[in-house]
């Protein structure tokens, strides 16, 4: 009795194991079915439509062919979400209209465009008259100003406009120091070294022999020295021998030196007359301590020293 008893409990305990075993697997495929189906549509949310792309830009490209205008194609998008403004083209480009509607105007509905656009062809063939009218008097008024400022009847210039700008023409004078003309001596003073191209002569400072191109006068340091002839001034230098230096250009390939100068007066480019003061006696050089306060002064042509004292007046 006992034995039967046994049985029928461990019958019931695998029916009990076996119920339970099939509710779990039940309950398993059931949320694998709900899954499987959730991620399904995610995947479908996610796929992209290239075939709608496709269709949209070819009907992009169809409208932009036909010419149709682009702010019926950007209606729908409100203005306040675009850097592109669909009513302003670049020029020379297609369909170009060059025009920017601001203010309110751009708010306008769209059943006054053509009403605008025929206003504007009549405004713009206005506009285009009186462009050319206003570009034909203009045309007249500059002919008639130009036949003003010349009468080629009468050969003589009229009154110029007043915002013409005059031109500059300096008189500059004509330098012509010929082969007869004289100096004039540029300090008065003695010759303390004089030329000599022929033969060496002494130098108390060097304390040697040396050949000397030009004159050395003696002066008073901070004395006047004058222009020796009238000419152009083309340089104005420092030399180690000869202090502050001027040359001068006479014309007709001839040139004054000037040196041991201080208080120059002239610089590059001026023109000087024949006893203008150009500077003053400055305080000798370590090459003239000796010989003290002078003026050094040299003629030369075409590069080539010529005796001062020939031409210096007496």
């Amino acid at each position: 009795m006992s034995m039967r008893r046994n049985r029928n409990g461990v019958r019931k305990e695998r029916i009990i194991m076996l119920a339970s075993s099939a509710l779990v697997l039940t309950a398993l495929t059931v949320t694998g079915v709900y899954v499987r189906s959730s991620h399904r549509n995610i995947n479908e949310n996610n796929v992209l439509d290239l075939s709608a792309i496709e269709s949209g830009a070819e009907e992009s490209a169809e409208n932009n062919a036909a010419g149709e205008d682009m702010g019926t194609i950007f209606a729908e998008v409100g203005t306040d979400d675009l850097d592109y403004d669909p009513f302003f083209q670049e020029a020379n480009s297609v369909n170009v209209e060059n025009e920017r509607i601001i203010g309110n105007e751009q708010n306008k509905p769209a059943g006054d465009s053509g009403k605008e656009s025929e206003e504007k062809s009549g405004t713009d063939a206005q506009s285009g008259k009186g462009a050319q009218d206003k570009s034909e008097k203009e045309k007249e008024q500059k002919n008639g100003e130009d036949e003003g400022m010349f009468d080629e009847s009468s050969e003589t210039m009229t009154e110029m406009p007043e915002d013409t700008e005059a031109i500059a023409t300096t008189v500059q004078p004509m330098l012509d120091f010929g082969d007869e003309d004289s100096l004039v001596w540029p300090i008065v003073g003695d010759i303390l070294i004089n030329y000599s191209m022929d033969k060496t002569i002494y130098f108390p400072t060097l304390q040697q022999y040396k050949y000397h191109p030009a004159i050395v006068i003696s002066a008073a340091e901070g004395e006047a020295i004058t222009a020796a002839a009238e000419g152009r001034v083309t340089s104005v230098s420092y030399d180690p021998q000869l202090g502050n230096t001027i040359v001068m250009d006479l014309g007709n390939q001839y040139e004054l030196t000037y040196g041991q100068l201080d208080n120059i007066t002239v610089s590059e480019g001026s023109y000087v007359t024949t006893g203008d003061i150009i500077g003053n006696v400055a305080s000798p050089t370590k090459y003239y301590s000796l010989e003290g306060a002078n003026v050094y002064f040299k003629l030369t042509k075409n590069g080539e020293p010529v005796n001062p004292m020939s031409r210096l007046k007496e």
